[in-house]
């Protein structure tokens, strides 16, 4: 089993809270720029890609601040997590991604997944 180093990438999101959340936690948001659809079934979320499916765990949420996910089919300690950041004195709203790469070039492909992920997202919101 190899090491996984955790990494977090920060979005600038014009978005309010709760529109922003919504995006990230139920499955009509989430099928607007994550995934193709989105099924859920007691906590686990059921992501379709084309032929695929693939599905994670809910681990925690706090409304309008944070959800976690771990793919099931992840034998590791990683997870994926969305945060929502509010700075204090401009009211900006950051989208914090933490995710676990095993090495550099794993790093690399999956910050220019979620880069791309992240303009989808921007772009359903109207970001």
């Amino acid at each position: 089993m190899s090491n996984l180093t955790k990494y977090t990438l920060e979005f600038s999101i014009n978005s309010s809270v709760t529109i922003l959340y919504k995006r990230l936690s139920t499955p009509e948001g989430l099928a607007e720029w994550f995934a193709d659809d989105v099924f859920i079934k007691d906590k686990i979320y059921t992501f379709y890609w084309d032929s695929s499916a693939q599905s994670a765990m809910l681990l925690k949420k706090e409304n309008n601040k944070y959800i976690r996910f771990k793919w099931e089919d992840d034998s590791s300690e990683g997870y994926f997590e969305f945060f929502i950041q509010i700075d204090e004195m401009t009211q900006d709203v950051a989208l914090i991604v933490t995710d676990f790469a095993e090495d550099e070039d794993e790093k690399e492909e999956q910050t220019n997944l979620w880069t791309k992920q992240i303009d989808q997202l921007k772009r359903a919101i109207g970001s």
